[in-house]
């Protein structure tokens, strides 16, 4: 990220500098508006204030999770109901892309404008996406409400991380950062019931649809507290100096050098990289594969052109998507390399696991629902009471990363075993399965991303962790590409082969194409549903190889980590002053702060030390 040079130490965004300095337009310099802004805020918050606020991301992140759960349910029934079953990865990959994009952006929007006006945005793509996907006739009415709903949705999720890190000292960060992640504890066990009764009573569409309400609604605390907070900030004189990017430069100017300070053209082809790459190879299989037609030739050829356009823009564009100084620090390339290879991994198994859940393993609706969100579920219940223990006990984070990463290839394990069948044994094997893979990504997870936050500045917290969220999500397009590819080129053939003595040839296709619809027609006991489970065995298998597979190199960029002591500072005084230098620094053999500093921490209740 480029700074701005002011060598004599005057804010970049006084009046004073500004008059002398009017050609010079960097929003994104040693001291973005939005960074001003909240660190003002911050300073005038009370214990209440940050109760309040704590309270409004939780609102928030409830409202986000349980949709993001039930959706994913009502996307399998949307898509099987257009025949088209197996574009589940196709879609899901470009989620994952437009949200790859979105992450960085967001984070710079949020520091140039402000927390609010990110929320602002995020509920617009929210509620327009929401409304679209709703009432899509067509597979690709529904991708595209998906993509708009994607972005709202990836805004806010980043939007929460930023807050928390923006309040919340390094000591305390991870257990906060799990705040937007408790709401699974519950809608875990509720999300099947919401899901069986919306489709019995009603179908996906009002299932999706009844969120353009109430997502807006539960926003609304999460403002007012960040307005209150303003607000005080702003009686106080905190707020005296500051002026929004319109009120400095004026629309036009505003508009130019956000085209490229938010490097539009980097963002353009990074999609242009990922989506036209990795989506062609969902699309690819099927009943018959289509390697050789135009449609999928076309976008491989123009993607793969693209990679050598978007190293050289990035190398030499003024204000880079990519903070290439940044990345230079393993502590922050290995835990991008976790985020990566983690949901690349999982979205091996968990892509198409609602599928095989109910059709290998005969689960009901609510049952496959839940299931499927065990991982969730155990992951936050285990990162809490890590969180708890970094909080109050060993301030350190790497130990707990490579034990979380050693036990997600354990669980691996077991879903290879684990893969399918009706009986008590397998129902409890993959209950196990997914519990253990929960709770090693509970110790892994959310600690790399607080471990990249040590690495950084606070001015750089937005950009690295949106990075993180980017680098995550990236690795949810590469995990759902495989899963995709694997399932569209072996999952045909091996139907064929199996339903190949039955003398019907429509099983085969019936079974691909529309299993939901293939299982009511065909229970468990009769010789087709035999057949379609030993084949969705299969396939389940292969994925599960894949995915453990990978957990080779995600122990290597947890190996590479830095082990950094968690100080009671919203971030190190020594970050970022090793960038540059070949040797290991950013440990200077002394703690971050003094014993009297610690001293006053010692005379508050728990509430307040909780929250400090």
């Amino acid at each position: 990220m480029a700074e701005t040079k002011n060598p004599t130490g005057v804010n970049p965004y006084s009046p004073e500098y500004l008059s002398d300095h009017d050609s010079q337009i960097n929003l994104t310099g040693e001291k973005s508006p939005g960074v001003a802004r909240i660190e003002a805020l911050s300073a005038h918050f009370t214990l209440w204030d940050r109760i309040f606020l704590f309270v409004g991301v939780f609102l928030i992140a409830y409202a986000y999770s349980l949709d993001g759960t039930v959706r994913y349910t009502y996307q399998s029934y949307a898509l099987a109901g257009y025949e088209l079953h197996s574009l589940i990865a196709t879609v899901n990959v470009v989620r994952t892309v437009i949200a790859a994009a979105a992450q960085p952006t967001a984070a710079k929007i949020a520091d140039v404008f402000g927390r609010v006006e990110l929320i602002l945005l995020s509920i617009f793509f929210y509620v327009l996406g929401t409304i679209i996907e709703a009432a899509a006739l067509g597979v690709s009415g529904f991708a595209a409400g998906a993509i708009l709903y994607q972005i709202g949705y990836t805004c806010c999720t980043l939007l929460v991380e930023v807050i928390v890190a923006d309040v919340t000292s390094l000591r305390s960060r991870l257990f906060f950062s799990y705040l937007p992640a408790t709401p699974f504890i519950i809608n875990t066990w509720i999300s099947g019931n919401v899901t069986s009764s919306t489709l019995a009573a009603s179908t996906w569409r009002w299932g999706i649809g009844m969120w353009c309400i109430i997502y807006p609604v539960c926003c609304l605390p999460l403002i007012c507290a960040l307005m209150i907070a303003h607000r005080r900030a702003k009686k106080a004189g905190a707020l005296a100096n500051h002026r929004t990017p319109y009120q400095m430069y004026g629309a036009k100017r505003v508009v130019v050098a956000l085209f490229w300070q938010l490097d539009v053209i980097g963002i353009i082809l990074m999609i242009a990289v990922f989506a036209l790459i990795l989506t062609p190879f969902t699309l690819a299989g099927g009943v018959s594969a289509e390697w050789k037609t135009a449609h999928i030739i076309a976008p491989l050829v123009i993607g793969f052109c693209c990679i050598p356009a978007l190293v050289m823009w990035e190398a030499y564009c003024p204000h880079p998507l990519i903070p290439f100084r940044l990345i230079k620090d393993r502590a922050v390339w290995g835990a991008l390399g976790i985020a990566w290879m983690l949901n690349f991994a999982w979205y091996l198994q968990g892509d198409y696991l609602y599928t095989v859940l109910a059709v290998a393993f005969n689960e009901s609706v609510a049952s496959a629902t839940r299931i499927s969100s065990l991982y969730s579920f155990v992951s936050v219940l285990s990162g809490c009471g890590l969180s708890i223990l970094i909080r109050f006990g060993v301030p350190y984070l790497k130990p707990f990363i490579l034990a979380g990463v050693s036990l997600f290839t354990v669980a691996f394990g077991l879903l290879i075993n684990y893969r399918g069948g009706t009986g008590i044994g397998s129902h409890s094997g993959i209950i196990g399965a997914q519990c253990l893979l929960g709770f090693a990504g509970g110790w892994f997870s959310y600690p790399a991303q607080t471990s990249i936050q040590a690495a950084t500045k606070h001015e750089h917290v937005a950009i690295v962790t949106g990075l993180y969220l980017a680098t995550y999500n990236i690795g949810s397009a590469f995990g759902s590409t495989v899963s995709g590819a694997i399932w569209s080129q072996v999952l045909p053939g091996e139907l064929e082969n199996r339903f190949s003595s039955f003398n019907n040839a429509t099983l085969a296709t019936s079974a691909y194409s529309n299993p939901f619809g293939f299982i009511a027609e065909y229970p468990v006991g009769t010789p087709e549903r035999a057949t379609m489970i030993a084949s969705y065995q299969h396939i389940q298998r292969l994925l599960c190889i894949t995915g453990i597979c990978l957990c080779v190199p995600l122990l290597f960029f947890a190996l590479v980590l830095r082990n950094p002591r968690l100080t009671k500072d919203q971030s190190r005084p020594d970050a970022e002053e090793h960038l540059g230098s070949s040797g290991v620094t950013g440990r200077t053999g002394e703690p971050a702060y003094s014993d009297a500093a610690i001293e006053p921490q010692k005379k508050q209740g728990l509430l307040a030390k909780l929250f400090a």
